[in-house]
């Protein structure tokens, strides 16, 4: 089929993936094989299409005119989870989330295979309501009335049966929505306890600050703890990454900007992020503006300075003071003290802290300097858990049959506490807990909520 008889979107499509996507990664990829263990749409189905190597191939094909961007193709890109597992054990180093987010951005220019509504949420979430913090917080001020009124009931007992279960059972265990973040309950600085080791700036993300405000205070006061001055620039806005992802790169590099400026401003030597799938892409703005020559440099400046908060701790922190119970030898419970512990606690990894910030053992190197209580490996740890963004939304039944595995291997550990390092991915093991009739003795956690919680229990 030549270029001439593709309809006119099609034939748009594949110039704009000659003109956008970075035809050298295309080719950088060795067609070796190795992504593909690692990949968790691949594990599920088998198909060759649905590994990295195997979309990388169906990019190209496209690219070359070999293939139509048919609704096939447009199915494995929106299939992919981007948890970008395979960049690790990648040994070209092919930069695949790169490439799916470029594929995805040209896809989005031509829109109207979405449904009219999704065009319409998708409008009202990325351009009209993200970027607005002060939009953010009167949703959440609507969320916390529904949830503390008789609405929450009300809607749980006629409209959400019109729902599918999935969805009535992650309205069920969203958390307490709040309508004044951190800034309004902290201010803008909070000063570290003893002599500061630096000054970092506090990213308090959009949905992590309405519907997680407690883990955001929390952090700041593990950072003050560990030695940090922290500050909060008020003029941050959402970081992008759910933009990013979706394929609304421009409006993702305007918020970028926005978020540079912000942090420059406030003159910090540090970013610290406590959401695996935000920090992800902030420490990834120098790419994200690469293009850009009035942003490079300072894409370059906020990059190199973003850390996961457990990471911060680990590296400059003074540890004791977040740890004060920290065993001698560093190591948990999980050997000699595993019968005087009681608590048994495992780690969910946040695929983006792994696999794209590289931090995915400093929660667990502060896990295991918890000398009460014991630590164990969750068997496939690393392994996406189905969140993936808004993945779960739009992709729910690989989303579930991700879930329902990633449960079995919970269960397996037999803990009492499955900790985490990124909202989407708390909330996924929520549901998990939820739909395995788990939660009267799995309690799922944030890593800085834990540490929080026992730290203040060490103190009574």
């Amino acid at each position: 089929m030549t270029p001439a008889k593709l309809s006119a979107p099609t034939n748009a499509i594949m110039e704009q993936m000659k003109l956008k996507i970075n035809y050298d990664e295309l080719t950088n990829c060795m067609r070796c094989g190795f992504c593909q263990p690692a990949c968790p749409t691949f594990q599920e189905t088998g198909y060759e299409a649905a590994s990295p190597r195997g979309r990388i191939a169906l990019m190209k094909a496209v690219t070359d005119g070999l293939m139509e961007p048919d609704a096939s193709f447009r199915q494995q890109m929106d299939l992919c989870l981007g948890c970008r597992a395979c960049e690790p054990v990648c040994p070209a180093d092919v930069k695949y989330g790169q490439l799916l987010e470029q594929t995805r951005a040209v896809l989005e220019e031509e829109p109207e295979h979405h449904r009219w509504w999704v065009r319409i949420a998708r409008r009202v979430t990325f351009t009209h309501l993200f970027p607005y913090p002060k939009r953010m917080r009167l949703m959440g001020s609507a969320l916390k009335l529904y949830q503390r009124s008789g609405l929450r009931g009300l809607a749980q007992a006629s409209v959400m049966k019109m729902f599918p279960e999935h969805l009535r059972q992650m309205e069920s265990i969203l958390p307490p929505a709040a309508s004044k973040g951190v800034v309004e309950q902290l201010g803008t600085f909070y000063p570290a306890k003893g002599e500061p080791i630096a000054t970092v700036g506090m990213f308090r993300g959009c949905v992590m600050d309405i519907l997680f405000t407690e883990t955001n205070i929390r952090t700041v006061k593990l950072l003050a703890e560990a030695g940090f001055n922290v500050v909060i620039p008020e003029a941050q806005q959402c970081c992008g990454a759910l933009h990013a992802h979706s394929g609304e790169l421009e409006q993702a590099k305007q918020l970028a900007k926005q978020n540079i400026k912000a942090f420059q401003d406030a003159q910090v030597d540090y970013i610290i992020s406590n959401a695996g799938g935000c920090g992800a892409l902030l420490v990834e703005y120098d790419h994200l503006l690469h293009d850009d020559a009035e942003s490079a440099g300072a894409a370059g400046w906020f990059a190199s300075r973003v850390k996961d908060v457990a990471q911060m701790i680990m590296e400059k922190g003074r540890i004791s003071a977040v740890i004060p119970w920290a065993s001698t030898t560093g190591q948990a419970a999980a050997s000699s003290d595993a019968g005087r512990s009681k608590t048994k606690v495992t780690y969910q990894d946040s695929c983006h802290l792994r696999n794209v910030m590289k931090a995915g053992n400093a929660p667990r190197d502060l896990l295991k300097r918890t000398g009460d209580i014991t630590f164990v490996e969750l068997p496939e740890g690393d392994r996406c858990c189905g969140s993936a963004g808004i993945y779960n939304i739009v992709q729910p039944d690989m989303s579930m049959q991700l879930l329902d595995h990633k449960m079995e291997h919970v269960k397996q550990t037999e803990a009492h506490v499955l900790l985490t390092s990124n909202p989407g991915c708390l909330l996924q093991m929520k549901l998990g807990a939820e739909r395995e009739q788990l939660s009267d003795r799995l309690k799922v956690m944030h890593v800085v909520d834990f540490l929080h919680e026992r730290l203040e229990k060490q103190r009574q």
